[in-house]
């Protein structure tokens, strides 16, 4: 294991690193996960891992702010596309539901959920980084939207809650719970269409 790490860039390094801490996080949780297990499975030393994240609580920040760099990629939309709400609205599901499925996003997200009792600057990290700003940059679009006169009188804002709340109904809460494998892209397609279609219906103007 040390021979292939020693093959690896830094940042490949890092991503195995912090892979190794996010599958140990949700397989013992936080607490119970040590710098020397994810030692044991990635290889190096400790002194590596100290000098590139500080600690544990550092590994999960990064593995958090990687999660909320690509949200933030996800809500990215080129200007061409935001005069257009539905389409708009379609695609910013599409790209979230996506990413709250991929494997490291739901690991994160129950470990968030299985330590916040315990940890709950965790809990407050995850969701200030992940959902609150999905929140705030859809909330944008849709105050933009209603400057152009498309909408009713809503609050941006908690409309924009409830969307986001809305992609994360009970069959993600399957997933998160491993009740069931993540949504095909089909089934997305399905789901978040579905819910674009409600939400605009009782926010258009008509």
């Amino acid at each position: 294991m040390s021979q292939l790490n020693n093959r690896l860039s830094s940042d490949e390094r890092r991503k195995a690193i912090l892979a190794v801490a996010s599958e140990l996080f949700f397989e013992l949780g936080y607490a119970a996960t040590s710098i020397d297990a994810i030692i044991d499975k990635v290889g190096g030393s400790k002194r590596s891992i100290y000098t590139e994240f500080g600690n544990k609580e550092g590994l999960f920040k990064a593995l958090v702010n990687d999660c909320a760099s690509e949200m933030m990629a996800a809500m990215s939309i080129p200007a061409s596309e935001e005069q257009k709400l539905e389409p708009l609205m379609r695609q910013l599901g599409l790209r979230l539901l996506e990413l709250y499925s991929r494997p490291q996003m739901l690991v994160m997200y129950r470990t968030a959920l299985q330590e916040s009792q315990r940890f709950p600057e965790l809990g407050q990290l995850f969701f200030e980084q992940g959902p609150k700003r999905a929140v705030q940059q859809l909330a944008q679009l849709l105050e933009a939207a209603a400057k152009r006169g498309e909408l009713r009188e809503i609050d941006c804002h908690l409309a924009a809650e409830h969307f986001v709340g809305t992609l994360r109904d009970n069959l993600y809460f399957k997933v998160a719970l491993g009740l069931r494998q993540p949504l095909t892209g089909s089934e997305r397609e399905v789901l978040v269409a579905s819910i674009v279609d409600i939400f605009l219906g009782g926010i258009l103007k008509h």
